[in-house]
C-alpha cells in the first residue's frame, strides 16, 4: 500500500490532463458553432466576405480542436463536439450551393462520414430559406436551384440505409429533410402558378 498515493498521483494528473482538454473543446466547439451560425447569416445577406471570413476562422478552430484531441479520441467523438463539426459542415455546404461551388468534400473537410451525412441534411433547412428568399424576389430560376439541390440531397440521404449506431441518427434527419422539401416544392409550385397567372392576365388585359 505504500505505492497508493504515487498511483493516484498519476490518476490525478490524467484526469487533470482530461479535465482540462474537455473544457478546452466546450469552448472551441461552442466558437466553431458561433462562427457557423454568423456564417450562415452573412450568406443569406450575401455578405460573402462576411461569411468567408467567418468560414476560414471556423477552419483553424476545427483543426486545432483536431490537434488537441488527439490523444482524447472519445473527446473527440463525444455529442458536442461532433455537433459542432456537423454545423461546420452544413455552413460550408450551404455557401458553396447557393455561390454556385463545387460541393465541400468531407475528406477536405476533415470532417468522418456520418458527422458530414447529418450536416448535409441540415442543410436543406437553409437551402429552404434562401428559396423562399428567392421566391419574395421573384428569381424563380434560383429558387428552382436551391429545390434542385435539396432533391439531390434527399436523394442521396435515403440510399443511406445503416443503423442509427452507423450514421449517428441520420434517419431522422432525412425524414425531416423529406418534409421540408417537399414544403419548399408545395411553396414554389404555388408561387409559379401565381406568376403564371399574373401574366396571363396582363395578356388578357393588352388584348381588352
Amino acid at each position: 500500500m505504500h505505492h497508493i498515493e504515487e498511483i493516484a498521483e498519476r490518476i490525478r494528473r490524467s484526469f487533470d490532463a482530461r479535465t482540462a482538454a474537455r473544457d478546452n473543446a466546450l469552448s472551441q466547439a461552442r466558437i466553431i458553432t458561433r462562427h457557423c451560425a454568423k456564417a450562415i447569416r452573412a450568406i443569406h445577406r450575401d455578405e460573402r466576405d462576411v461569411a468567408l471570413d467567418n468560414l476560414n476562422e471556423a477552419q483553424r478552430l476545427v483543426k486545432s480542436l483536431q490537434t488537441d484531441l488527439t490523444d482524447y479520441p472519445d473527446l473527440y467523438f463525444a455529442g458536442y463536439t461532433q455537433d459542432a463539426l456537423k454545423e461546420y459542415a452544413e455552413a460550408n455546404i450551404v455557401y458553396a450551393l447557393i455561390d454556385n461551388g463545387d460541393l465541400p468534400e468531407p475528406e477536405n473537410l476533415g470532417l468522418v462520414y456520418d458527422t458530414y451525412l447529418q450536416g448535409l441534411a441540415e442543410a436543406t433547412g437553409e437551402l429552404r430559406r434562401r428559396c423562399l428568399d428567392d421566391l419574395r424576389r421573384g428569381n424563380f430560376s434560383e429558387a428552382e436551384r436551391m429545390l434542385n439541390h435539396m432533391d439531390d440531397i434527399y436523394a442521396i440521404l435515403i440510399t443511406m440505409d445503416y443503423p442509427d449506431a452507423i450514421t449517428g441518427g441520420l434517419r431522422r434527419l432525412t425524414d425531416i429533410a423529406r418534409s421540408v422539401t417537399e414544403r419548399t416544392r408545395g411553396d414554389l409550385t404555388i408561387s409559379l402558378r401565381q406568376e403564371q397567372l399574373e401574366k396571363s392576365l396582363q395578356r388578357l388585359e393588352g388584348q381588352l
